[in-house]
């Protein structure tokens, strides 16, 4: 049982970890704009969603390359382990 504990404490990790660029670059963008709407006293709600879906997306292209090495290896280790698992059980 415990082998089961370590792969979902390492999922919960690579996940937070994979997410974890994407999700602070939107939330400094959209930081700067409430700050630049605050100044500025616009209230226009696509101002904030535009910018941020597109620093998202260029964050996660920019680290695509990243983020598949980690799954990758992730998901051989994974394969092996249940071949290990497989033989012992």
């Amino acid at each position: 049982m415990n082998i089961y504990i370590q792969i979902a404490r390492e999922a919960l990790w690579l996940i937070i970890w994979l997410s974890l660029l994407p999700l602070l670059a939107g939330l400094i963008v959209g930081l700067l704009i409430s700050f630049f709407q605050a100044l500025t006293q616009i209230q226009e709600q696509t101002l904030t969603f535009a910018p941020k879906i597109i620093v998202t997306l260029i964050v996660i292209l920019i680290t695509a390359n990243f983020m598949l090495n980690r799954l990758m290896t992730f998901s051989q280790n994974l394969f092996e382990l249940m071949l290990q698992v497989g033989r012992t059980g």
